[in-house]
C-alpha cells in the first residue's frame, strides 16, 4: 500500500500544477482588465493603470505565471484583489461552510441508496427492482438547481415546514443549523441517490451471480451472512469510487444549490472569483477543490484495498 500512496501523491501534486495552470490560463486569456473591473468603468485611467501596477496584473505572463506556481508551492496566495483581504481567511468560512452541507448531504444519501441498491438486486426484474431504477434515473436526471426551487416552494414556502434560506444566524444551535441545512442537503440528496443506488445495485447483481457468493451458500450460510460477509464487502467497491467522486463535486459543484438558498459555501466563491478575476481567490479555491477530490479519491482506493485483498494485491503490484 505505502508505494501505491507514494504514487498516487505525485500524480496528485502534477493533477494539481495542472489544474493551477488550467485556471491561470483561462482568467488571463479572458479580455478584461483587473483594475477596471475593481474600481468600475468611471474610475480615472490612471487610477486604473496604478492598481494594475500595484497588483501586478500588468506584468509579463510569464512572470504572473511564476507568482501563481510559487504560491501554489508555499500555499501563500496572499491577499485578494477585492477585498484586500487574506486569502486564507475569505476561504476558511466557505469551506467550513461546504463542508458542513457535503457531510449532511452524504450522511442522508449513502444509507439510503445503499440500501436501495442491494434490495434492487435481490428483486431484480420485478415491479420494486424497476420502481427504484426508475425514480434513481429521474432523480439523477433533474438539475439540483430545479430540485432545491421545487423543495423550497413545496416545503418552504406552502408548508413552511422548513427554513427557505440555509444561511443562519451566528450563535445557531446545531439542531437549528441541521433544520436550515436540511432543504439543501435534501436537494443534493435526491439527485446522487440515483447514481449511488444503481451503482450499487449493478455490483451487488454481479456479487450475487458470483462463484464465491454459490459457494456461500451451498455451505449453509444464511441470507443475512451471504449478503453481509460476501456480497456488501465485493459490491461496495465501485459504490465507494463514486461516493468519491461525489464528494469534490459537493465542495465546489453546487452553485445552483447555494443561490437558490442564498448559502455562501464555496462554489458561489469560486464564482464571484471568477467574475471579479480576483485570481489568487479563485486559484486557491480551485486548489482547495482538487485537493478535496483527490484525498476522497485516495481515501476511496484505500477503503476498497480494506474490504478486497484481491484490490490490495492489485495496488501493491
Amino acid at each position: 500500500m505505502l508505494p501505491y500512496i507514494l504514487r498516487r501523491l505525485v500524480l496528485a501534486l502534477v493533477t494539481l500544477w495542472l489544474l493551477a495552470t488550467i485556471v491561470f490560463l483561462v482568467a488571463n486569456v479572458l479580455p478584461n482588465d483587473v483594475g477596471r473591473t475593481i474600481l468600475g468603468p468611471f474610475a480615472p485611467q490612471e487610477t486604473v493603470d496604478a492598481l494594475n501596477a500595484e497588483l501586478g496584473t500588468d506584468d509579463p505572463m510569464l512572470a504572473q505565471y511564476g507568482r501563481q506556481m510559487k504560491a501554489l508551492v508555499t500555499f501563500d496566495y496572499g491577499d485578494s484583489y477585492q477585498s484586500k483581504r487574506p486569502v486564507w481567511g475569505i476561504l476558511s468560512g466557505p469551506l467550513w461552510r461546504s463542508a458542513k452541507l457535503a457531510f449532511y448531504a452524504l450522511v442522508m444519501t449513502v444509507p439510503i441508496a445503499v440500501a436501495a441498491g442491494m434490495f434492487a438486486a435481490r428483486k431484480r426484474d420485478r415491479l420494486s427492482d424497476r420502481t427504484i431504477v426508475l425514480a434513481g434515473l429521474a432523480s439523477s436526471s433533474i438539475p439540483e438547481f430545479v430540485t432545491g426551487s421545487i423543495l423550497a416552494v413545496v416545503f418552504g414556502v406552502a408548508f413552511g415546514w422548513f427554513p427557505v434560506l440555509a444561511s443562519f444566524p451566528p450563535g445557531t444551535s446545531v439542531v437549528s443549523q441541521l433544520r436550515f441545512l436540511f432543504l439543501p442537503a435534501l436537494s443534493m440528496s435526491v439527485v446522487y441517490f440515483g447514481y449511488i443506488a444503481r451503482m450499487m445495485r449493478a455490483s451487488t447483481i454481479r456479487a450475487l451471480e458470483a462463484d464465491y457468493t454459490r459457494t456461500a451458500v451451498m455451505k449453509g450460510l444464511s441470507q443475512s451472512q451471504v449478503m453481509r460477509t460476501h456480497v456488501l464487502r465485493n459490491a461496495m467497491g465501485p459504490t465507494i469510487s463514486v461516493i468519491s467522486v461525489q464528494v469534490g463535486y459537493l465542495f465546489g459543484g453546487i452553485i445552483g444549490v447555494e443561490k437558490v438558498f442564498n448559502y455562501n459555501g464555496l462554489g458561489q466563491t469560486v464564482l464571484i472569483a471568477a467574475k471579479a478575476k480576483d485570481l489568487p481567490l479563485l486559484q486557491a479555491s480551485v486548489v482547495i477543490i482538487g485537493i478535496v477530490y483527490m484525498l476522497s479519491t485516495l481515501l476511496a482506493d484505500i477503503v476498497i484495498a480494506w474490504l478486497n485483498p484481491r484490490a490490495r494485491l492489485e495496488l501493491g503490484s
